[in-house]
């Protein structure tokens, strides 16, 4: 079974920040997960990784990305603004515990970034 790719804490901050729900916000996450775990060998071929943990994987992804599985899974503009700036903040905390956080964030001005559940197992 995959992880939970961000914490309690950044949910907290970021629908604060984005004017979702706090009680929305889970779901939303939870939604985005059911979708990319089954795709993490993929995003493991496709695109650069920039950190990898026994709970999660996280990768940098062409701009759009998240507009595009937003739209797939229904998410409203607000919603999928939310599930990115969630993932955006939980690679900034990995950065800060990795002493990256500057990498990670330069690398954010040019790409988007996905975190992706994993089970433990790496490829």
């Amino acid at each position: 079974m995959a992880g939970e790719p961000i914490e309690g804490q950044i949910m907290l901050l970021t629908a604060a920040k984005a004017s979702v729900s706090t009680t929305r916000l889970p779901d939303l996450v939870d939604l985005a997960q059911a979708h990319l775990g089954p795709e993490l060998e993929r995003y493991r071929r496709e695109y650069e990784r920039l950190y990898a943990g026994e709970d999660l994987e996280a990768f940098l992804v062409e701009w759009g990305h998240w507009d595009d599985l937003g739209e797939r899974l229904e998410f409203s503009e607000r919603e999928r603004s939310a599930v990115r700036r969630a993932h955006e903040e939980q690679l900034l905390r990995i950065g800060r515990r990795t002493d990256r956080e500057d990498e990670f964030e330069t690398a954010l001005e040019i790409r988007e970034p996905v975190i992706v559940g994993a089970d433990g197992r790496r490829g």
